[in-house]
């Protein structure tokens, strides 16, 4: 599961998909169509090609380089400590049963019920 969520933690967008799938393939999709001044993200967004997207949407791109990164670039340490917001939520949402559980043979009707959660926290 991928969300975004805005500045109060409220989700705005919600992406399902497998637990072998990595991060950095949903990142387009989850910025997309939403303008922010800054875009706050873990380790696993961290790719050239999605900062330079953010960068040409006229954003700031927050996340933390990779421990592989031969040249680590800086990033407001300050701010990042903002991204606890996505964690509560994900926290949140982990509090329902059938969404830790995952009763739900289909992907379409797990995605509705994360988004039915989404909209009771």
């Amino acid at each position: 599961m991928h969300v975004r969520v805005d500045a109060l933690g409220n989700p705005l967008r919600c992406i399902l998909t497998g637990g072998q799938e990595h991060d950095i393939t949903q990142a387009p999709g989850l910025i997309a169509g939403y303008e922010s001044q800054y875009v706050i993200a873990d380790k696993g967004y961290d790719a050239r090609s999605f900062r330079q997207s953010i960068l040409e949407r006229s954003m700031t791109p927050v996340i933390p380089p990779r421990s592989n990164r031969k040249a680590p670039h800086e990033y407001d340490v300050h701010l990042y400590r903002e991204r606890h917001l996505a964690e509560c939520f994900i926290n949140k949402m982990k509090q329902y049963r059938r969404v830790f559980s995952r009763f739900e043979k289909l992907d379409a009707r797990y995605l509705a019920f994360l988004n039915f959660a989404g909209t009771l926290i």
